[in-house]
């Protein structure tokens, strides 16, 4: 006997064969939220990397807890974000936090236990649904091993999403690799414009749900418009609380989130400061110190010989943060979404990338973009000075902050691109009429990134299996 089974797909019916089921039978196919309205919960196993991931997850977590009828149960892993939102992580995010190839290696053996830790948790938990956020090393692994686990042992298979498409965009055959995912993804939660539609046309199926630091806006409980989104912070308070006296210049430094970023950056940071203090006498940085344990152990033990004076910020403080971007000329930032950040505060920065040589050679051989800041690669233009790899050093990282500080046309050019980056951001009006039809006679409250990532997996129709 062999089973038929027909998944709902950008709205079509994609039919495909199984070897034979034990007992396995469903006579139609259902949202998730309906499986979950009938078990009484609804169980989401959700894993996070990465300070970003746990950020994003916690909203997630948020939104789906506001929309989902029955109570929702959260298993996995994740970080102090997560948490705060009901998750009890089966161990230190930061265990899986790596970033690069070649510096990888060294954690293999770490990574392999806590997969196969993760993976078992995932099956004895028998969730309705499995949310991967970035990460995707590890989160791709995780859910081949769920699905296969799942296959052989004939269990209901949960949903499995994936939250931020891999940047398939930057590699060169990235594209031509989406076809894969469809083994074990069944779908994408798209974070970038035209990512869904590049998806959908590889047959995986996708949903473009704006970019998460929008929420920052909604955080802060702004009153703005979309298209006019940004994020004022207030400089006056900043300073008097950390008595900067006026006339001082203060420059923000961003180093990353995980602890061998930071420390490869922040030395090359702090050459960089002590050549600027030639410059600016009066001069103090703002370090923002992600939410990582060991990064925070390691931030505090450096800045006791920084050059300058130093002021630390916590991660998980939006306040704090754009307060600290509204008293500040300019930033000085490692690659990643701190970048995005910064264009909601129309802080002009400087970007700088170092890593591994050989990942550093790896990157410039398989890439096919030439920017590294999403503002640039989404603008298609060097609007945002890079410094990356050889080139990233205190000499060029000086020359180019002394020239945004000093040229206001190169200032202003960051901000009026700031508008369009933050614009191309935004999710279609398309997707927000799908969020409005599934709430319908109700006044819905923001349509933001996470709200309508929980609506996809609500209602993604799990699969119809036939007798045949």
């Amino acid at each position: 006997m062999r089973f038929r089974t027909i998944w709902k797909v950008g709205g079509r019916n994609v039919v495909g064969f199984s070897r034979p089921l034990r007992r396995y039978t469903s006579v139609s196919s259902r949202d998730v939220m309906d499986v979950a309205v009938k078990d009484g919960e609804l169980r989401v196993f959700i894993v996070a990397g990465e300070v970003s991931g746990d950020t994003i997850g916690s909203r997630l977590m948020a939104s789906l807890k506001k929309l989902c009828p029955v109570p929702v149960r959260f298993s996995g892993v994740g970080g102090s974000m997560m948490s705060k939102q009901g998750l009890k992580s089966l161990f230190p995010m930061e265990d899986i936090a790596v970033m690069g190839l070649l510096e990888l290696l060294p954690h293999l053996n770490r990574l392999r236990v806590k997969l196969q830790e993760t993976t078992e948790a995932a099956l004895l938990f028998q969730p309705h649904v499995v949310v991967t956020v970035d990460s995707k090393g590890f989160s791709f692994r995780l859910l081949k091993q769920l699905r296969a686990r799942y296959n052989q042992q004939r269990f209901n298979v949960p949903v499995h999403f994936h939250y931020v498409a891999p940047s398939f965009w930057a590699w060169k055959g990235g594209e031509a690799r989406l076809g894969g995912l469809t083994e074990f993804v069944d779908h994408v939660l798209c974070i970038l414009p035209n990512e869904e539609e590049v998806c959908r046309s590889n047959g995986l199926a996708a949903t473009f749900v704006g970019h998460p630091i929008l929420e920052d806006v909604l955080e802060l409980n702004l009153d703005t418009a979309p298209h006019e989104w940004k994020i004022e912070g207030n400089c006056e308070d900043f300073r008097k609380r950390y008595s900067i006296p006026a006339g001082t210049t203060v420059i923000s430094l961003l180093p990353g989130s995980r602890l061998q970023e930071v420390t490869r950056m922040l030395s090359i940071f702090a050459n960089t400061m002590r050549l600027l203090k030639g410059s600016f006498p009066e001069l103090v940085t703002v370090i923002h110190v992600a939410p990582n344990q060991h990064v925070k152990n390691y931030v505090t033990g450096i800045t006791n010989k920084w050059p300058v004076p130093t002021v630390l910020i916590p991660g998980g403080s939006l306040h704090q943060k754009y307060d600290a971007f509204s008293a500040s000329s300019v930033a000085l930032c490692a690659s990643g979404t701190v970048a995005l950040e910064l264009q909601l505060a129309r802080l002009p920065c400087v970007v700088g990338y170092r890593a591994h040589f050989l990942t550093e050679w790896i990157i410039r051989y398989k890439s096919k973009i030439p920017y590294i800041s999403l503002p640039n690669i989404l603008m298609d233009s060097a609007i945002i000075p890079e410094a990356l790899f050889q080139a990233c050093t205190p000499t060029n990282l000086f020359s180019s902050i002394l020239n945004l500080i000093h040229n206001d046309g190169l200032r202003e050019k960051q901000i009026i691109a700031a508008e369009k980056v933050i614009g191309l951001l935004c999710a279609p009006a398309r997707n927000l009429g799908n969020l409005s039809q599934q709430h319908q006679g109700g006044r819905f409250p923001h349509y933001t990134p996470s709200m309508i990532a929980a609506t996809a997996i609500l209602y993604h129709a799990k699969p119809e299996v036939l007798i045949t």
